[in-house]
């Protein structure tokens, strides 16, 4: 199976001198994480400079060398990752898979040519886990056994931290062993622009420091049993567009299963060419 096959045709695109609250506005509408940033003013039709993700809004907003600048005096070119990794469509999932696993990224354009041709993401291998062995390997198998977790009290600086330190994409929140929600880079992104939107800027620095996770994290959180298949819990991602569940066995917290098992679990059973 070769990229072409999976890849999602429909590109949603952002120029590198819009604001970033332009950016979320158009992932919040298409219900995507990154974007492909272009510069629309390039001799080469929409030229690719770049790609922004919720995370990398999270990382820059959360930043002191920003200050207190207000989220409207960021522009794209500020936060996005320059010259980003691409693939071509006639090259196969496998490789895909293994490119984004090695560098820990959520998505890849397409570009043939030089020509965008579409945007390859985690969610795009989770409609290959259909049939095959599938139905047969279970989530405890491939979950991430013992996650790292964070308290509803602790401070969200801590849990914006320990995401970027340990390279995560969300952190279970739990209380005397029992899981109380969740928090996510995307999480992090929209209070910090909510944040910067709202308060004072002479109050920004210290307020920052007082916010606590139990004040963005995600309540009622879906989980799943680690007897379940990774065909069901590719399903509940797909449909819930959810990066990660964490798993449940009696009600505690035994593991956490991502896009990226999911995606590891591809590539061995893919060729890489």
């Amino acid at each position: 199976m070769h990229v072409k096959d999976i890849m999602s045709r429909e590109v949603f695109l952002v120029d590198k001198d819009q604001n970033i609250q332009d950016a979320l506005k158009i992932m919040k509408k298409h219900k995507v994480s990154r974007l492909p940033v272009v510069n629309t003013n390039s001799r080469h039709v929409k030229e690719l400079v770049g790609i922004m993700t919720e995370k990398d809004i999270a990382r820059r907003l959360g930043s002191s060398r920003y200050g207190n600048l207000a989220p409207s005096h960021f522009h794209v070119s500020t936060v996005m990752t320059h010259l980003p990794l691409t693939i071509e469509s006639n090259k196969s999932i496998g490789l895909a898979a293994q490119i984004m696993i090695e560098n820990n990224i959520g998505g890849i354009p397409v570009v043939d040519s030089g020509e965008i041709k579409g945007m390859l993401t985690k969610t795009d291998f989770l409609n290959t886990t259909k049939g095959r062995s599938f139905q047969e390997i279970k989530v405890e198998d491939r979950m991430t056994a013992d996650p790292i977790t964070i308290g509803p009290q602790d401070r969200l600086v801590h849990a914006r931290r320990l995401i970027f330190d340990e390279d995560i994409g969300r952190l279970p929140v739990t209380e005397d062993d029992a899981l109380e929600g969740i928090v996510t880079s995307k999480d992090i992104a929209h209070s910090m622009i909510s944040f910067r939107k709202v308060v004072p800027d002479k109050y920004k620095p210290a307020r920052i420091r007082n916010l606590l996770v139990e004040d963005i994290m995600t309540q009622n959180v879906k989980t799943v049993p680690g007897s379940a298949s990774i065909e069901e819990v590719s399903t509940v991602m797909v449909e819930n567009n959810f990066s990660g569940l964490p798993v449940l066995e009696e009600g505690e917290l035994t593991g956490i299963i991502t896009k990226t098992d999911l995606m590891k679990l591809i590539v061995e059973l893919e060729e890489v060419h």
